[in-house]
């Protein structure tokens, strides 16, 4: 691994210990990195837009890891936008160095970072945000300093099929309707797999958000059925997003 003692490893923010559902197939953790270039309206995660109060050491995480050795296979580095950080690569080596698979959950806005950390095999899988289609619509979401065509490049990149991957769509109903999952599913045609997510209304960043109501399963899986017509594997998976949390105590 690259000496890394006078670098700075990005800061983590939050640290779930288990995880079945957000790498499926593997045990995994997930690690929270801080900050955001995007300002989705929809965010329920507002407390990773901005630096955090207060970091978790990485020596107390890799220590807890440690001690579900044999058992733990992986782990999930989310945020916040982890691209932002430019030492991303040493924490996925860090993680890679104790025997850990690393999962990147990303926006797509960085397809530089995200070809280098694929070009040096540092990443095992990654799960990206599809946020709206790829047109005028996606900076209504995002915010109107949001790059589609950078966006556009990680697509391409994940589709040229260099790891596992998967799309993400956070499916909430000011947004998001039977047109969108066409035009977006038209655009990722023939991608491995598109998850639909359901809107959380609780803590979004755009207060008018708060009041939409979600759309109940039937039509979740009525907008998949539609997206199959496109990616064969799109499903729904219904559980909000964890909030992160910080290391247990022994």
């Amino acid at each position: 691994m690259t000496n890394g003692a006078a670098i700075k490893l990005p800061p983590i923010a939050g640290y779930h210990p288990t995880t079945l559902i957000d790498w499926p197939g593997r045990l995994a953790a997930i690690v929270f990195l801080p900050q955001c270039n995007l300002r989705c309206r929809f965010c329920h995660a507002s407390s990773m837009l901005a630096p955090p109060d207060e970091e978790i050491p990485l020596d107390g995480i890799l220590a807890h890891m440690a001690e579900r050795n044999g058992w733990l296979d992986g782990v999930v580095i989310c945020g916040g936008e982890p691209t932002v950080w430019p030492t991303l690569a040493l924490l996925c080596e860090t993680f890679r160095s104790r025997g850990l698979a690393v999962k990147l959950d990303t926006n797509g806005t960085h397809p530089d970072h995200l070809a280098e950390l694929l070009r040096a095999g540092l990443v095992n899988a990654v799960a990206m945000d599809l946020k709206a289609p790829l047109d005028h619509r996606y900076p209504q979401v995002c915010g109107d300093a949001t790059d589609v065509r950078a966006i556009e490049r990680s697509v391409d990149l994940l589709m040229a099929g260099r790891v596992e991957y998967e799309f993400r769509t956070t499916v909430c109903p000011a947004f998001i309707g039977e047109e969108e999952i066409h035009a977006m599913g038209r655009r990722i045609a023939g991608a491995r797999r598109w998850v639909l997510q359901r809107f959380d209304p609780t803590h979004a960043l755009d207060p008018d958000l708060r009041s939409v109501q979600p759309y109940n399963m039937a039509t979740m899986e009525h907008l998949a059925t539609l997206g199959r017509r496109y990616v064969p594997r799109c499903v729904v998976r219904g559980q909000p997003a964890k909030e992160p949390s910080a290391v247990p105590q022994a």
